[in-house]
């Protein structure tokens, strides 16, 4: 089964002369992606790996003449995990301002690497683009809406990479996300210097997954884990910077009844989230439903933003005395707030506090019902 993707036509991002820089978290279907678009591109193209030692060598070592040979005749230079190229960022800059006409894509898994290493060099030189897991609004594209609500319930389970919704079986499908976490997210943080051992991360992870919908405090979770404060904020960030949970910061205009200091975590996949907490049981069994409906609601409606290119800044509200809404967009001098609820039992009212602070704001609640439109 082929998934379409939004990005499934990558011709109309490609420009002579500038970088088409592909981000996205590991086995989200970049090289597929890439591929893809390569094998019909009609174009003399050379596809290489940050893997390949030859091409890391002439790529980082700033040499003119040597770059510029590695490019010559061809219509286009595709590297596939480029952040694995040390300076890769310079190598690029020389390849558009060297090579006339040159039309080049490159994907990191990533984005703590490769965003610093291209940041600075290619200021004005690239295109970015940011892949994620399936997302519902690429679901829709296949299926109606009786569809995607029907299988709603895997979804919340087993969340979106691509291999995952192709597995035929439960155990198949259980089995992926185990070496996803494994053996690609968590590796590409282990990787790194001073960062030892596997045990540390998943406890930080497994503390997050169960706090979602609330306030982290960083300090307790140091204190469960034994590290120090400072050691999980670096570890935090970088489960950030390499696609595998998303801070949410609280929404103020500095009343001293808002909840600002401390943030909300969420899964870029529900599946990753349920791989850290070894819990794959039906809906009917569990008791986090409520966040996992949250942590969907609010990736899938990200995706959305992406991919729609909806230009927002988004929060939490939260006041002392309890008073919530889960998702608050700030978009075109506007501000919409989002409630997001699992069960219909009892309707969720507007906060008075909300209403009475941000009386030119709108609000609504997303549930079973509606969600489709909002994230699609």
């Amino acid at each position: 089964m082929k998934i379409p993707r939004i990005y499934d036509d990558l011709s109309k991002y490609i420009e002579p002369n500038k970088a088409l820089i592909i981000f996205g978290p590991r086995q989200v279907g970049k090289t597929i992606l890439l591929n893809g678009f390569l094998k019909n591109s009609g174009l003399k193209y050379r596809l290489d790996s940050g893997d390949d030692i030859n091409v890391s060598h002439i790529l980082s070592s700033s040499d003119f003449r040597e770059i510029k040979a590695y490019a010559a005749g061809y219509d286009l230079i595709a590297l596939d995990e480029a952040h694995k190229i040390p300076n890769v960022g310079q190598g690029l800059k020389i390849l558009v301002d060297q090579v006339p006409g040159l039309k080049i894509i490159a994907t990191g898994s990533s984005s703590f690497e490769l965003a610093g290493q291209i940041g600075e060099p290619l200021t004005g030189r690239k295109t970015t683009l940011t892949m994620f897991p399936v997302s519902q609004k690429e679901l829709a594209l296949m299926n109606n809406e009786y569809d995607l609500k029907r299988q709603l319930p895997e979804w919340l389970v087993y969340g979106g990479y691509p291999a995952v919704q192709t597995a035929e079986t439960l155990a198949k499908k259980r089995a992926v996300l185990e070496e996803i976490l494994h053996s690609y997210l968590l590796k590409d943080i282990l990787d790194l210097e001073q960062v030892k051992g596997s045990k540390i991360l998943l406890d930080i992870l497994r503390l997050l997954a169960f706090q979602i919908g609330g306030e982290v405090s960083l300090s307790e979770i140091a204190a469960k884990v034994g590290i120090d404060t400072k050691t999980v904020a670096r570890y935090i960030d970088l489960f950030e910077k390499s696609f595998v949970i998303y801070n949410l910061r609280g929404f103020s205009r500095n009343l001293r009844t808002e909840v600002t200091k401390k943030g909300k975590y969420f899964f870029y996949d529900n599946g990753i989230r349920n791989a850290v907490i070894a819990n794959f049981n039906d809906l009917s069994l569990r008791d986090d439903v409520g966040k996992l409906w949250e942590n969907f609601l609010f990736m899938e409606r990200m995706k959305k933003r992406v991919y729609d290119g909806i230009y927002a800044n988004a929060y939490f509200w939260r006041t002392w005395d309890g008073q919530e809404i889960d998702c608050v967009e700030e978009r075109e001098g506007k501000i919409f707030g989002y409630e997001f609820k699992w069960s219909d039992a009892k309707a969720a009212k507007e906060p008075a506090d909300w209403k009475k602070t941000y009386p030119e704001a709108t609000f609504e609640v997303i549930n079973k019902g509606n969600y489709i439109k909002f994230i699609t």
